[in-house]
């Protein structure tokens, strides 16, 4: 057992709560992981304004990177190894996992849900309860114990707070692009939102080979960002001026952002034969209307993308060795780098669009 200090979500709507718990150690299959770095995302924001219901109390953070500590058996992985956390582990025996699809594993949608590890239970506790794991991952503390399922060890010379981007952030946005999309060299590319997942997506499609890349956001910083990292127009979202600049409407849209309203404009601003990938998580009871006959008629796709439609030990280190030959400069996605304390003032931040990634390190 050991005393470790996180952010602990007690009610929704409220700011997130450090406090001091008893973790548990590592069992079999899982790993106790020493947390370097730990990035705010949306979805943390979402379980916060209760969009994405979670049992809690939980302990939240989902994008991490860290050091291994201790192995638990039957694992792989040896202490001192560097990892990067994903955020749907992997059972490896489902359906979904079986044919390559691990984004859509039973088993960790099931846990996830629940607030479990993947074998199973809780790992913290308190004086009064024993709080939930979010994703599987729970970043927002000092250290965790994950599954091994949930881990992907990477190259020890990388930064953590560039690392720890790679779970989310990269996975889902770069992985929406070269596994969701089929950009090739040329192309017209729209993405719609410029947080983390949005900017990683544009990079992404510059690397494809994107000629024309339409930044869409209502914030101008962001716009601003996106010019100077590639895009080669922006703007808040007028579809005709995307159909203008694209000649009838990009090749690929990628909406980020969880607005149905923003993805109907994605689809609309995507040309007849071209493909409309959306990220985004709105709220469970969003429903989305679209003219029916323009998937015939204009033989468009709709798609969606969860984890970048990745498989995390194999894109994880592809997207790593991209970042490492300067075609994903991933490092400029970050805004900001704070302390555990500020985590509530952080999440205000990302409220206001006022940062695109903003990491907790840990010392």
């Amino acid at each position: 057992m050991m005393r470790v200090r996180g952010a602990v979500l007690r009610e929704v709507g409220r700011p997130l709560e450090i406090e001091t718990m008893t973790l548990e150690p590592p069992g079999p299959g899982e790993l106790l992981v020493r947390v370097r770095a730990a990035g705010l995302c949306h979805s943390d924001l979402s379980v916060i304004d209760g969009s994405r219901p979670r049992p809690l109390p939980m302990v939240l953070g989902h994008e991490a990177a860290g050091e291994v500590v201790e192995a638990g058996q039957g694992t792989g992985f040896t202490a001192g190894q560097h990892v990067v956390l994903s955020f749907v582990p992997s059972c490896g025996d489902c359906r979904p996992c079986l044919t390559g699809r691990p984004a859509l594993c039973g088993p960790a949608a099931e846990s996830n849900r629940n607030g479990t590890l993947l074998g199973g239970g809780t790992r913290w506790s308190s004086p009064d309860d024993r709080p939930g794991h979010h994703l599987g991952v729970s970043a927002f503390a000092e250290h965790i114990v994950v599954s091994a399922r949930s881990v992907v060890a990477v190259d020890d010379t990388l930064p953590f707070d560039v690392a720890a981007l790679f779970g989310c952030a990269v996975l889902t946005g770069a992985g929406a692009v070269f596994n969701a999309t089929d950009v090739r060299p040329g192309d017209s590319v729209a993405v719609f939102g410029l947080g983390g997942v949005g900017l990683a997506a544009l990079l992404a499609a510059k690397a494809a080979g994107a000629a024309t890349l339409v930044a869409v956001d209502l914030v101008a910083d962001k716009r601003e960002l996106a010019l100077s990292l590639g895009a080669t127009h922006a703007l808040e979202g007028d579809v005709e001026a995307i159909k203008e600049l694209t000649d009838g409407g990009a090749d690929h849209a990628v909406d980020t952002t969880g607005v149905v309203a923003a993805l109907h404009q994605a689809y609309r601003a995507t040309r007849p034969g071209g493909t409309t990938v959306t990220v985004g998580l709105p709220h469970p009871s969003a429903e989305l209307a679209l003219p029916a006959q323009s998937l015939v008629a204009e033989e468009k796709t709709l798609r969606g993308s969860y984890l970048g439609s990745c498989v995390p030990r194999r894109d994880i280190p592809r997207f790593i060795a991209l970042y490492q030959a300067g075609l994903l400069p991933v490092e400029a996605l970050l805004t900001h780098r704070i302390g555990l304390e500020e985590i509530n003032t952080g999440f205000d931040r990302l409220r206001r669009g006022a940062a695109v990634r903003q990491v907790v390190t840990f010392p």
